[in-house]
């Protein structure tokens, strides 16, 4: 059977048998993929090193005529070390894999390989706020599902205002001008910019980012727990 070779991150782990794992692989250009690692708990596998979590590999791997194929070899690319310098780190990178395994369960895109890779790198950032990058994460989610609120106009089609204040009505994905509103143009700014296809490095430069991050946060989680979760 031909062999394969694609570049993959390991979404999820489990073991098989004595020394074997299942393994949950998103591919930079195959999807996601099922594989099994024969053989590498054991202390002298060479697959071993090269399935680390929080990286990306080069794989080498033979389809199944199921849906679980086998891996042939693996090749560390890059591994983000410092994540794992950090508990906290360790677990919001476990939390966003697992959100995106879930999320591409039915719908698999590319940008979500790319979406994955620059998580990393902001996790393997130790200057960088975790709650910037997880609310970061979610909206890319939302964007990348067509999920995207509307940062031009309000719910009735007019222009979004500089010297207004507004709510913002989740079922809708719209704002709504309220003089007792707790948005106001520079968080909306902010939200383009998190929508947008800036990484949490370029967020973390914005003036003001973590006071304003604290209302954005609660927002972003609904619009996330509304239309994906």
């Amino acid at each position: 059977m031909k062999t394969l070779i694609t570049e993959g991150i390991v979404l999820n782990r489990i073991n098989y048998g004595e020394a074997d794992r299942i393994l949950t692989i998103l591919t930079r250009d195959s999807g996601k993929l099922r594989l099994m690692a024969k053989g590498v708990r054991r202390v002298k596998s060479k697959l071993a090193g090269g399935i680390e979590l929080f990286s990306v590999s080069e794989l080498s791997y033979i389809s199944g005529r199921n849906d679980i194929g086998t891996l042939v070899s693996s090749r560390l690319k890059t591994y983000y070390s410092h994540i794992v310098e950090d508990m906290d780190r360790v677990q919001l990178g476990y939390e966003l894999i697992k959100l995106l395994n879930k999320t591409t369960e039915d719908n698999y895109e590319p940008s979500y390989f790319e979406l994955l890779e620059q998580t990393f790198m902001a996790l393997n950032d130790l200057s960088l706020d975790l709650n910037l990058v997880k609310t970061w994460f979610k909206a890319q989610l939302l964007r990348d599902a067509g999920h995207m609120p509307n940062l031009t106009a309000d719910r009735e089609g007019n222009k979004l205002k500089e010297e207004n204040n507004y709510t913002f009505d989740v079922e809708h994905m719209g704002f709504v001008a309220n003089k007792s509103g707790s948005y106001t143009a520079n968080h909306i700014k902010l939200l383009r910019l998190i929508f947008s296809a800036n990484t949490p490095a370029v967020l973390s430069r914005v003036k003001s980012v973590e006071s304003l991050l604290t209302n954005l946060m609660p927002l972003i989680n609904t619009m996330y727990d509304d239309h994906i979760s």
